[in-house]
């Protein structure tokens, strides 16, 4: 198929697609100043950065979905249904020009919503420029935005240093002096930097399924997450990845933090190698103190991953 030159609406902010793929040597776009400013540094604040819209620490991530409105796509004709057509396609190929970091698409079952996509990297006018080119392309008319959830990937305070989890072995029974005790440590000192860098760089797996939903912890007398102390929510923490690694190979996590950004605390995203893995952890871990007694959560999102011309015809944008 042969792509034609875009328009503006293709992918409205070019300063978007002048930002790298490589998430190491990335230079993400900064705004310009707002109303004026020269960008000043405060008085008393000589000694922080810059301000910029690049995290401090990880990405920007965004999950969006949407239901076509089928009585408006009917109104357009066929001209701009088929530029329409090519723009979506456009938007949502994650080797584009402009493109960000991390993007994938996927199909939605059920009235939640038609399709979906999850976007992530540190040039925050890459990650929204997906949302805004789907929304001012000839389609705009046609989209109804269903959902949306905005936040960054972050290493966890919970996630334990080597020694923490010695300490954690210990709890379990095994001997410092043992072999076994050693081996596991020497295990997880090796992993922990690729573990790391996977929380705050993912890549996104090419697995056929996926679960999106957002989380908060409970502030309820006597059940209030945030008054516990350290270790024990470290504690209930730990119990609570034992769980997960039993999925090892057939989930992926991938949790992003939203606390002050959106309406939960957390976004947690599972990719699968089959649907009856998603049940599966969900459930195994429902029933982990710190779920159990201390989490809420939001509307659960399920999706399957194909690609934009995959998708395009699945939803009728033929």
């Amino acid at each position: 198929m042969t792509i034609e030159s875009r328009d503006l609406t293709d992918r409205p902010d070019p300063v978007a697609s002048q930002a790298s793929q490589d998430p190491v040597t990335a230079t993400p776009q900064e705004p310009p100043p707002i109303n004026g400013s020269t960008n000043a540094t405060p008085r008393g604040a000589a000694d922080l950065s810059p301000a910029s819209l690049v995290p401090a620490e990880g990405w920007h991530v965004l999950h969006m979905f949407y239901r076509i409105d089928r009585a408006a796509l009917t109104r357009l004709d066929s001209d701009d249904l088929k530029k329409g057509r090519r723009q979506f396609l456009r938007a949502l190929d994650p080797q584009g020009e402009g493109a960000p970091t991390r993007l994938q698409c996927f199909a939605v079952p059920g009235h939640k919503a038609d399709f979906g996509f999850i976007a992530a990297g540190p040039d925050l006018y890459a990650v929204h420029g997906v949302q805004r080119a789907l929304e001012q392309s000839r389609l705009g008319p046609a989209l109804r935005a269903t959902a949306s959830f905005y936040s960054l990937t972050e290493i966890s305070e919970y996630v334990p240093d080597p020694a923490a989890y010695g300490d954690i072995l210990k709890r379990d029974g095994l001997d410092p002096a043992s072999d076994l005790f050693k081996a596991k440590l020497a295990t997880y000192e090796r992993r922990l930097g690729p573990m790391n860098e996977q929380r705050v760089h993912p890549e996104f797996p090419d697995w056929p399924c996926l679960c999106f939903y957002p989380m908060s912890k409970t502030r309820l007398e006597g059940q209030n997450w945030y008054l516990l102390p350290f270790e024990q929510r470290a504690a209930m923490m730990a119990q609570h990845g034992k769980s997960g690694m039993n999925f090892a190979g057939k989930v992926i996590q991938v949790i992003t933090a939203s606390t002050g950004l959106d309406d939960w605390e957390w976004g947690v995203t599972l990719w699968a190698r089959n649907p009856s893995y998603l049940k599966e952890i969900v459930y195994t871990m429902r029933f982990d103190e710190a779920s159990a007694r201390y989490a809420l959560f939001g509307p659960f999102y399920f999706g399957y991953l194909m690609n934009a011309e995959a998708l395009a015809k699945l939803v009728g944008l033929e």
